[in-house]
This record gives C-alpha cells, structure tokens and sequence, in this order.
C-alpha cells in the first residue's frame, strides 16, 4: 500500500488526518458526521464542496466519495468568525535552529478551540515564512512570557530532549494573597490530574509528578510577589498548586472557579508570567539564558 500523500499547509495551517476503517461507511460524508458529530453536517459539507477534505492520494473528496476501502482522510480546520486578539508578540532570538518569543497574555500558543489564525505558531508561520515551526513546550493562552520554537526537525528532538529530561531552568513570576502560616520558601509535591470540569486540573490521589519550588519575592498586604520554579511540566502546574496552598493567582479565570468561555476581561490579566528560562544548548554546549521583557501589575494596583 502507497504511502499517504500529505497535502501542504495551507495560510500556515497543517492538515489534521484521521483514518476510516474499510467497509464500515459507505461515503466519506458518512464517516466524517459519523466521527465528528459536534462539527456539524453543514460544515462538514462546506467542506468537502471547497476541497477541505483531501483522500490518502492527494486527491480532493466529495461528500459522495466511497468509503468502503477505507484509508487516511486529511482535512484542514477552520474557524469561523474568529476574533482577533490585540496584543502583539516580540521575537527575543533567532538562529538557524531556535526561535524565541516573549507571548503577550491572551494569545495561544498553538490552535485550539475558537483559536486558529490568532494563534502564536500561526503568527509566526505567516509573518516569518517558517512552515516547519513547532514550539518545543506549552505555555496556557492565559500566561505570558517565553515560548521556544523548533526551526528545523533534524534538530528538534535534542531540543525536545532538554524538556523531557527536566534540564531547562524554568523562572515564573505571579502574584497571589499571602500566607503567612505557612513557611516559605516551600516545595510543593503532589499528583495532578483531569479536574471537575474537562478544562481544569486537580491535586488527587497518587505518586507526585508534579514538582514546584515556592518564594514570595515581595509582600504589600495581603498579596505577595512570588517566583515559581516547576522542575516538571504539568499541565495548569502552577495554577493549580497555588490554588491548593489557598493563595488563587490574582485574575485566575479557570482557579478556583472557572469563567464562561469568551468572558476574557482585556484589563485583568492572569498574574502569572514565563519570566526566565535557561538550558545548556543540545547543539552548541553554549549556556543559553532568555528572560521576558514583560510586566506583571503593580502589587499597589491589585486587590486578591
């Protein structure tokens, strides 16, 4: 059996892929509202009429296209009526295998749900031509600071390797009430896991693997500037552990209540910030030091 033939981007947009069994639909149009009912039939057959939807031959399906010998299904994802997002990003650093970028809250890093265009990878693929480009860790759309771009896939995986060895010194500020029954700095070790709610996580039952160093820098009332280093990478990490320590980080729409999707407020930014990463090069040796120009609020300007 050929190879599939992956279609190319299309406005900086990878195609998606999903495999139909063989013999169990008979056309593409019936497999595809079979496999994603929350897209929609409407969508769906917009677009397989637009040529969206792409056979495992690099030719374009129709909704009638038979299905029954089965085969990988390409097909882009759209976004309708997406809302820009005005903020803007700044490339820190640039060679021939590293990209560096300081996010502006709000901003995506990668698509997901309502976001597409006003994402940073897409951003950056448009704006710098660079089709091949991958960030090499995650960053909530919510949170600031800096995201590391893969350039080139020969050397993406020693890139990779650093995060998944836990060798990049990650430095993350935010601001949160105090308290002061507790003895700080502290090391916070717990498990994490899916939430109430399929957006959230959650401190529960088990073996830690998620691992935060805590130190309140400055103390103005009842709120404290802290420097939060994660040695691993959960997803929500900080967020969650300090809700669990009852110290929510000011502006937390997800912690410990979560906000309706869309109810971002421009002028209350989430108070946490990706302010320093620093790592021994995979390639070069060379001890490699990023810091975030950006801002968290006054403390004085705050209430908890």
């Amino acid at each position: 059996m050929p190879a599939p033939i992956r279609p190319a981007p299309r406005k900086g947009v990878d195609a998606s892929r999903v495999f139909m069994p063989a013999g169990h639909f008979a056309t593409v149009a019936e497999f595809v509202l079979h496999q994603f009912p929350f897209v929609g039939a409407a969508e769906w057959l917009r677009r397989l009429a637009q040529g969206e939807v792409l056979l495992d031959n690099g030719d374009a399906a129709t909704a009638d296209s038979p299905a029954d010998k089965g085969g990988w299904l390409f097909y882009f994802r759209t976004v309708q009526q997406e809302t820009a997002i005005p903020f803007t990003h700044e490339v820190l650093y640039r060679d021939a295998d590293l990209l560096v970028v300081d996010k502006p809250h709000f901003l995506p890093v990668i698509p997901s749900g309502g976001y597409l265009q006003e994402t940073l990878l897409l951003r950056l693929k448009t704006s710098l031509d660079l089709p091949d480009l991958v960030p090499l860790h995650r960053l909530d759309r919510d949170t600031a600071g800096l995201v590391l771009f893969s350039l080139r896939k020969p050397t993406r995986n020693a890139y990779y390797a650093l995060f998944r060895n836990h060798l990049v010194h990650k430095t993350y500020e935010a601001i949160a009430p105090y308290r002061d029954d507790l003895a700080w700095p502290l090391r916070r070790e717990s498990r994490i896991g899916p939430g109430a709610h399929f957006m959230q996580q959650a401190e529960v039952d088990g073996p830690a693997n998620a691992v935060t160093t805590i130190t309140p820098l400055h103390l103005q009332g009842t709120l404290a500037r802290y420097q939060l280093e994660p040695l691993t990478g959960q997803r929500h990490q900080l967020r969650v552990h300090m809700q669990a320590l009852g110290c929510p980080i000011v502006h937390d729409g997800m912690y410990p209540v979560l906000t309706p999707e869309g109810a971002s407020d421009y002028a209350k930014p989430l108070q946490l910030l990706a302010r320093r990463l620093a790592f021994q090069d995979p390639l070069s040796g060379q001890a490699r030091v990023f810091e975030s120009s950006r801002q968290l609020l006054p403390l004085a300007s705050l209430r908890p």
